[in-house]
């Protein structure tokens, strides 16, 4: 099976270094974020594995508007019939495919050093253009899976989302605001990290159970006090 189930409900579907996320409603499936271009294929078989159709998914969610994130956004809109949704300060780069915002690696020399290996912001890869129908602001309660809670983090991209879900004591999807690779952690990079960070201290103040990124192994019990200790 390409996607592991997280919880009841709530799948990752790993497309080379990116999470791709599934939530599975009986008022229809959410994908949140697409991966780089090129990843719609397996995200689809990943999803008929779980027993669904393509025209299951009726919703497509953007943490952000980075390459690795919106890359398969406009294949998978037409594979599925879905509507997408992003912040309005990304939503001209989701929906053009360029434009991306400058980005440097977050503080450290490892951080810099895998920023160089995996990101190549410099040559961004080609992006199809494509709708993206709704803009979605802080605070937005979203009508999928029975209520996603939208929360503007800025940092990592200016117009960065976090979702809260509030199932299972309560899921948050993370995005790029950090990473569990090896551990809890900055991200790679940054277009503002002093944004980051109070966003990171914002959530921090949050209550959930469980933390899904972007990039990384899902925290799968007491996360928000992971994220307390770290950023609170």
């Amino acid at each position: 099976m390409l996607a592991e189930e997280i919880t009841n409900g709530l799948y990752v579907i790993p497309v080379g270094v990116v999470n791709i996320f599934l939530i599975d409603s009986p008022d229809g499936c959410a994908l949140i974020d697409t991966g780089f271009p090129g990843s719609a294929d397996k995200i689809l078989q990943a999803v008929g594995e779980l027993g669904k159709k393509a025209s299951d998914i009726r919703h497509i969610l953007l943490t952000h508007a980075h390459p690795d994130h919106i890359g398969s956004l406009a294949v998978l809109k037409q594979a599925t019939g879905a509507q997408a949704y992003v912040h309005p300060l990304d939503h001209k780069i989701a929906s053009s495919g360029k434009g991306f915002r400058p980005i440097r690696p977050a503080p450290s020399l490892m951080n810099r050093i895998l920023f160089r290996i995996f990101i190549n912001p410099d040559k961004p890869p080609k992006i199809e253009a494509t709708t993206v129908e709704h803009v979605v602001q802080n605070g937005d309660h979203l009508p999928v899976a029975g209520g996603l809670k939208a929360i503007h983090t800025p940092g990592h991209s200016g117009g960065h989302l976090v979702y809260l879900w509030p199932q299972h004591g309560g899921v948050l999807i993370a995005g790029d605001t950090c990473q569990n690779i090896m551990g809890l952690n900055w991200s790679l990079g940054y277009e503002d990290f002093a944004a980051g960070q109070r966003s990171l201290g914002q959530i921090a103040q949050l209550n959930f159970e469980i933390a899904c990124f972007g990039h990384g192994k899902a925290i799968l019990k007491d996360a928000s006090a992971q994220f307390k200790k770290k950023w609170g």
